[in-house]
């Protein structure tokens, strides 16, 4: 739903649904008991942009003030469209007005991992995208799971990205100005090393992490 790029999450945002991920943490049988999960927050964890307060966690969760990841890839990110002093982050909209110069800039900053996750790895991460897609409003083909519009617009990459104290941060993007609005959020990823043919998949080799959009809406 997440890892193919214009699938079924890029088709419920070119909607206009806000349609937030979450990472699982569903769990019946460890894998160390001959099951095949692990314990919550082991292996997928979800962030919250929130106070320690109950509410303020589930109005994080309702407005999509979250992003996932896997194996402790990275320990917080920002993603915010910036223009003409105006700021929107993760879950919020960005407007535009039609007329003017509506120039957009796409920040992203992260904290990589410092020491090591529940495998005993130091991952680093190799790669950043950049997604950007249109919102084209409700499809009448309830079945649709595809949003062609959507398309990675930059892709970074160690060399491409600056420290900041503990945080590493990309230059600032330009977003191509458009008649519609648009959806950028990154998708990264931290490839170690490829599974075999055969035999069981091992989870630690592929780790990922997401945000949710932020929209840019021209009016």
């Amino acid at each position: 739903m997440t890892a193919r790029v214009g699938g079924l999450w890029a088709s419920r945002l070119g909607e206009g649904r806000r349609w937030w991920i979450m990472a699982t943490s569903d769990s019946h049988v460890h894998w160390t008991r001959g099951g095949a999960d692990f314990w919550p927050g082991e292996y997928s964890k979800t962030y919250v942009l929130a106070r320690q307060d109950y509410g303020d966690i589930m109005d994080g969760l309702r407005n999509g003030r979250i992003w996932v990841t896997t194996g402790d890839l990275i320990t917080s990110l920002d993603l915010t469209a910036n223009s003409r002093g105006r700021q929107a982050a993760m879950g919020e909209t960005l407007t535009l007005n039609r007329s003017g110069r509506n120039d957009v800039e796409i920040e992203i900053r992260f904290r990589p991992q410092l020491g090591t996750n529940a495998n005993g790895d130091r991952p680093q991460v190799r790669r950043v995208d950049l997604i950007v897609g249109q919102i084209t409003g409700l499809n009448p083909n309830l079945d649709a799971d595809t949003n062609p519009a959507t398309k990675v617009v930059a892709r970074f990459g160690p060399r491409d990205w600056h420290r900041e104290g503990p945080q590493l941060r990309h230059p600032p993007h330009p977003a191509q100005r458009r008649e519609r609005p648009l959806r950028p959020h990154p998708r990264h990823q931290h490839r170690r090393g490829r599974t075999a043919p055969h035999g069981p998949e091992n989870p630690w080799t592929d780790l990922w992490f997401y945000s949710n959009p932020v929209f840019v809406h021209v009016r």
